[in-house]
């Protein structure tokens, strides 16, 4: 990959993971401040998984067959704007949460798209993607520190920053590679207009349980994002939110190793690993709140997000682009979406809003309870991926 085309691609990574973390890391904060109940909190959480329920399949459609990839992504952007801006003078739940609903529509789209724009141009997509999404980390840790440093982290400035950003990834996008469609040209089919083409992958054992398996361990991670920065906070971490980004800087690390793992451990190894981080992380943040003192445990658990996020979802998407091929690509990538962003993110979203207030009392957390329902869930996740998923020597991507 040339150096000019590494850069325009990172950019656009940088660019759109930063619109991301400008409040998706503190909105829980925010959202107590503004007196939503914590299953308030956890459906505002969940509306990213709506939005990959539904959006990332259909536009991807859209992006196999009839638009260039950079400019549904600009025009995405270019909605989500104004949407972010409206988002940012509510304060009731009721015009908040559908608002919020959506801008991810617009959003959620965005991650099919990226990863369809930097397939399709890297010479090495088992090298390069990685490397490229590298980036992401960046511009999640530069959106955080921005937030932290503006103090932004209890308030609707965080909405404020996202609408300048996406503005400019918006224009940006418009100046990226082309990357036309490359599916089937044939007559429209109720089937194809649904995006249905890409579940004919689901004859392949492997692939299957692969998918049923990145939807269940999407349950348990989502109360990683929808409650650290409020327990960090309530823990009186200082300065929680930049502390947080030390996940994205050990992400950069892990993303930098995968394509040296990934030919000696291959894609159930990594995967396995990724599970067993999950749940080594949520037991780290169960017993640090009978340790406050013991600072090691909540950055180890911070510390290990670049296992936890790179060994779950970007090896997905990989293994996702090898098994559909160019004529599937971006709609493979919306159908992997659709189950974790999607349904597994939703489903975990809503659990843990409903697992916080069980076991919150006068507004008083257990979060040791909270944390431990999660370990769990990863933990027995765990022995059914590796009883259940064969691994093909052919499946193995090399570097």
């Amino acid at each position: 990959m040339t150096p000019t085309l590494y850069l325009r691609l990172a950019t656009m990574v940088f660019l759109h993971y930063f619109v991301w973390s400008c409040w998706y890391n503190t909105m829980a904060v925010y959202l107590g401040k503004l007196e939503f109940t914590g299953t308030q909190i956890g459906l505002a959480y969940g509306t990213t998984a709506i939005g990959a329920l539904v959006s990332p399949f259909l536009i991807g459609v859209i992006a196999d067959r009839y638009v260039s990839a950079q400019r549904l992504l600009g025009v995405l952007h270019l909605l989500g704007a104004a949407l972010l801006w409206w988002i940012s003078q509510q304060t009731t739940f009721g015009v908040f949460y559908p608002s919020l609903i959506v801008y991810t529509l617009t959003y959620m789209a965005g991650h099919g798209l990226i990863n369809t724009i930097t397939l399709t141009h890297a010479p090495n997509p088992a090298k390069w993607f990685p490397i490229v999404m590298a980036a992401a980390s960046a511009g999640w840790i530069a959106a955080a520190n921005v937030v932290n440093f503006a103090k932004l982290a209890d308030n609707n400035g965080m909405f404020t920053l996202a609408c300048g950003v996406a503005m400019a990834i918006a224009l940006y996008s418009f100046t990226l590679p082309n990357t036309p469609p490359k599916g089937d040209a044939g007559p429209v089919s109720a089937g194809k207009l649904l995006g249905l083409d890409a579940l004919k992958l689901f004859k392949d054992r492997s692939f299957a349980v692969f998918m049923v398996c990145s939807f269940l361990i999407c349950v348990p991670l989502s109360f990683y994002f929808t409650w650290t920065g409020a327990f960090l906070s309530e823990m009186n971490v200082a300065d929680y939110a930049s502390k947080m980004t030390l996940g994205q800087v050990s992400e950069v690390g892990f993303l930098l190793l995968l394509p040296i793992l990934l030919p000696v451990l291959g894609t159930k190894r990594i995967m396995l690993l990724g599970m067993a981080a999950w749940a080594a992380r949520f037991a780290l943040f169960a017993y640090f709140h009978e340790q406050p003192t013991a600072t090691w445990m909540v950055l180890g658990g911070i510390l290990l997000h670049g296992m936890c996020y790179d060994f779950i979802f970007v090896m997905g998407r990989m293994y996702v682009d090898k098994a559909a091929g160019d004529g599937l690509r971006a709609s493979a990538q919306g159908l992997h979406a659709v189950f974790t962003l999607g349904a597994g993110m939703f489903v975990g979203s809503w659990l843990s809003g409903v697992v916080a207030q069980h076991y919150t009392t006068n507004v008083v957390h257990d979060w040791k309870s909270i944390w431990l329902v999660p370990a769990i869930m990863s933990a027995l996740l765990i022995p059914v991926f590796l009883a259940l998923f064969r691994e093909k020597p052919a499946e193995d991507t090399h570097a």
